[in-house]
This record gives structure tokens, C-alpha cells and sequence, in this order.
């Protein structure tokens, strides 16, 4: 089996090619991405190309399933550049997928795309997937979905399995989702158990997470397994104020959502952090899901608990951990995090 991982640098990236170079049935195992890593993970053989501007096809011709994960998150200060790779350039893959004849298309969705829901029960795959318009992630998620549904008519000899993951975390992944998320100012050596006095209670919001090499068997099983359709996949429980707390040894402080959403929105548009208020939005909004569709026809079940998929991303945090890649490594962020301060939280991807 040839499987080409579009995207294969990130946290869930290399985590599914290690998952996939372990499976003696996958005989060839193709990374793309923008800039070709160090890391060598098995047998995998690396190539560059821009989803957004490259000609993707001859990349894809031959393979028996392709995995699209390739997705920016910066610049949050210009969504038009976040656009036109994700959106544009998820549209490119398709129409690369089609033209070479894949048989098989596995794609990164997300929790983000759902449109707002309960956050007192789960809800199944048949949820709509509107997104939070105002939130460029989601909004792009949603319309990729979109994108999908017309391939899915114009190519039904193609299988296609959209995997909706929520918040996916590892050690290895601390440094680029505090890039990303977080910013430079963030003193990773200081979130430690018993140090963080404090945790904002904030209604509303819970988040599903799960760690990526969980994530990672997802994809895995989707390539192999003869499924089709969309599939939810987190951990328990359901993370929240509470849980937070425990894992901080910290106290819970009321704190109402305006008010968090305003201290974050004066944080962003001073480019201190780069995650945009809209982000918090989303997050606030986003439906439980249920996993059982996962559990019966992908037979996945996550080995860690959402707890310990946090616990261990915070514990990369004050190690400064991470990956030999140019997403994962902390060298992308220069000495002391310089290239952070010089370029401006959420304006560069």
C-alpha cells in the first residue's frame, strides 16, 4: 500500500507517519510538506510542495489512500492569507486527489467545524457543520466540509473519511502550539502543578481533547479500514474549569466570559498574543461529541486520557520540548524566541 501524508511536519503529521511507517502493509509512506525535515521517521520518503501553488498531482499519482493534514493558523491579522492555503489550497488537493485517481481520501476536519451546540450532552456526526463565522479557523473548516460534500458527488468511486478530532496534544507538540496559540510572552518554565496559583472559571467553557498519537491511529485506521463518512474522536473526560484546577493544584476563580474575551481581545490586537478573540468564541460555543460511530466501525479507542494528553503538553511546555521539523522545532522561534518578537503575535504563519 502507498499512502502519501500531505502535511506531515505538524503535531498530527508526524505523528501519523510514525503511525503508518509501523504498519507492515503500508510498503511506500510519502511526506509532503512545505519545508523538507530532518527527522527521518522510518521509511518515509520526504517531499516538498506548497498545497497553495505547487502542482500536486504527479505527487499523488499511484497512491492508494492520501491523508490531507496540511492546515496554516497564522496569520490570525490576515485571514485572506489563511484562506487561500487552507481553503484554496485543501481545494487543490482534492482536485489533485481526483486527477491522479486516488481511491482513497482521509481528511483533518476538526471539532471547529461544528456549528454552536450543547455542552450538557453529546451530539453525533449529523451535527451541522456551519462553524462560528467569525472565527477564521472555523469558518474555513466548515467551508472545506463544504468543499467535500461537492467532491463526494463528483467522484463517488473515491472514499472519503473526514476525521473531526478535538484539541490534540503531546509533549512534542508544546513548542509549536505555544507558538502558535500562546506567544512569546508565555513563561512555559513557570506552568507547573502548584506554581499556577489561580485558574479562570469561565461558564461554558469545556473542551474535548486527545492526544495525537490517539489522533495519529485514527487516521491510521481510516486509510486501512473500508469506512466512509465523517467520524468524531477525542478522550475523556470532558476538560473543563475542574479538571483544569486538579491538574494545576490551582483555585478556581470566577471569571465571566466577557470579560476574558475582552482581556483577550486588547492582548490580541496589541499582537501580544496570537490567538484572536474569535478563537475563544469558538471554544465557548463548540458541541460535545460523541464517539461511539469511532469506537464500532473505526475499532479506535484512545490509550490516554484527555488529562494526561494535557498534562503531558505541559510538562513539553517547561521543557521547551519539541520535534525536528520546521513547525515542531523551537529554533523556528529563534534565540530567546527573537523571530516571535520581531515578526508580531498572529502576523506570520
Amino acid at each position: 500500500m502507498r499512502v502519501v501524508v500531505i502535511g506531515g511536519t505538524g503535531n498530527l503529521g508526524t505523528n501519523t507517519l510514525r503511525s503508518l511507517a509501523e504498519d507492515p502493509e503500508v510498503t511506500q509512506l510519502i511526506g509532503i510538506a512545505r519545508r523538507r525535515p530532518r527527522l527521518e521517521i522510518g521509511g518515509t520518503q520526504w517531499m516538498t510542495a506548497d498545497i497553495a501553488r505547487s502542482d500536486l498531482a504527479p505527487l499523488l499519482r499511484g497512491a492508494d489512500a492520501v491523508v490531507h493534514l496540511a492546515w496554516i493558523f497564522q496569520p490570525t491579522h490576515r485571514p485572506y492569507q489563511t484562506w487561500r492555503t487552507n481553503v484554496l489550497g485543501s481545494l487543490r488537493v482534492f482536485q489533485a486527489v481526483a486527477e491522479a485517481g486516488v481511491p482513497a481520501l482521509v481528511y483533518a476536519s476538526s471539532v471547529g467545524a461544528y456549528s454552536p451546540g450543547p455542552k450538557d450532552r453529546f451530539v453525533g456526526e449529523d451535527w451541522p457543520t456551519h462553524g462560528w463565522p467569525e472565527a477564521a479557523y472555523s469558518r474555513e473548516k466548515a467551508y472545506v466540509e463544504r468543499l467535500l460534500d461537492i467532491f463526494e458527488g463528483r467522484y463517488p468511486q473515491c472514499r472519503v473519511v473526514r476525521l473531526r478530532p478535538g484539541f490534540v496534544f503531546e509533549r512534542r507538540s508544546a513548542t509549536e502550539q505555544r507558538r502558535l496559540f500562546a506567544g512569546p510572552l508565555v513563561p512555559g518554565r513557570l506552568v507547573r502543578p502548584g506554581v499556577v496559583p489561580i485558574v479562570p472559571d469561565i461558564p461554558g467553557l469545556k473542551m474535548q481533547m486527545l492526544h495525537a498519537s490517539d489522533a495519529a491511529r485514527a487516521f491510521h485506521q481510516a486509510v486501512k479500514r473500508p469506512v466512509r463518512g465523517a467520524f468524531n474522536i477525542a478522550s475523556s473526560p470532558v476538560i473543563g474549569s475542574d479538571e483544569l484546577a486538579s491538574v494545576l493544584r490551582a483555585r478556581k476563580v470566577r471569571m465571566p466570559a466577557r470579560a476574558a474575551r475582552a482581556l483577550l481581545a486588547a492582548a490580541w490586537g496589541l499582537h501580544l498574543v496570537p490567538a484572536s478573540p474569535h478563537l475563544f468564541d469558538v471554544a465557548l460555543r463548540l458541541p460535545l461529541m460523541d464517539v461511539s460511530r469511532a469506537r464500532d466501525e473505526l475499532r479506535w479507542e484512545p490509550e490516554y486520557t484527555s488529562i494526561h494528553a494535557f498534562s503531558e503538553f505541559l510538562a513539553g511546555l517547561r521543557t521547551g520540548a519539541d520535534d525536528d521539523t520546521p513547525a515542531l522545532s523551537k529554533s523556528s522561534s529563534g534565540p530567546l524566541r527573537i523571530r516571535e518578537f520581531l515578526s508580531g503575535a498572529g502576523r506570520t504563519p
